[in-house]
């Protein structure tokens, strides 16, 4: 007899069911370990950090810290692998949302540059280690991150809104320029994205037009 209830289909169960004991706490010990090296390597500087430090500010086991990372440069690159995360919508929303390649540095910029400025969390730690921050660029979603810019300035001289440069070098140049930048406005009592941003961006605009085209000065 039919209780009105329809039937769930084979293996729906499986894609609602809701994490484990373990999974969970696999999840919140790795956050207890990010949450503590956040807040050392924002207080003592990368450098002076230890693991025993991000250890003592869990209250985790050493054995436990050692199940996640293998030293304490691996969980830098996971902070700036999910500083990169957080920043990499932004930047495709305004990829999608600008006409022009002079429209996405603009609103590229602007929004790099307010990210630093009001994200705590990434504030605190490129302030403290902006010479580690420098190094420590070449984890995947930092260098997805790079990938995907150089990829939007092949669109562009592809479409013929960009001429044809060395779309690897000018990204380097449009991201070397947001990491200087951002690391001096950081350093600053008054911090002003507006500034920054317009700063960065006549500097990129008014410069990528002199440079040459493919097979020019080869």
């Amino acid at each position: 007899m039919s209780t009105g209830v329809r039937d769930a289909p084979p293996g729906d169960d499986k894609k609602t069911k809701a994490p484990g004991k373990r999974e969970l706490t696999k999840h919140n010990n790795r956050e207890a370990i990010l949450d503590a090296a956040r807040t050392v390597f924002a207080d003592l500087g990368y450098g002076a950090t230890s693991v025993r430090d991000i250890i003592r500010k869990t209250g985790l086991a050493s054995g436990t810290f050692y199940n996640y990372f293998k030293s304490k440069e691996e969980v830098f690159e996971a902070l700036m692998d999910e500083g990169m995360r957080r920043i990499r919508p932004r930047l495709r929303a305004e990829r999608i949302r600008s006409r022009t390649f002079e429209d996405f540095i603009r609103n590229a910029y602007r929004t790099y540059f307010d990210y630093l400025a009001t994200d705590r969390v990434t504030f605190q730690v490129m302030r403290r280690n902006p010479n580690t921050v420098r190094v420590r660029m070449d984890s995947p979603e930092i260098i997805a991150g790079f990938e995907e810019i150089r990829e939007y300035i092949e669109e562009d001289i592809r479409n013929g809104t960009l001429p044809d440069v060395d779309a690897e070098y000018l990204m380097a140049a449009v991201v070397g320029i947001a990491m200087e930048i951002g690391d001096r406005m950081l350093r600053r009592p008054e911090m002003d994205p507006d500034h920054a941003s317009a700063f960065a961006t006549a500097l990129v605009l008014n410069g990528f037009r002199a440079l040459p085209h493919k097979g020019e000065g080869e």
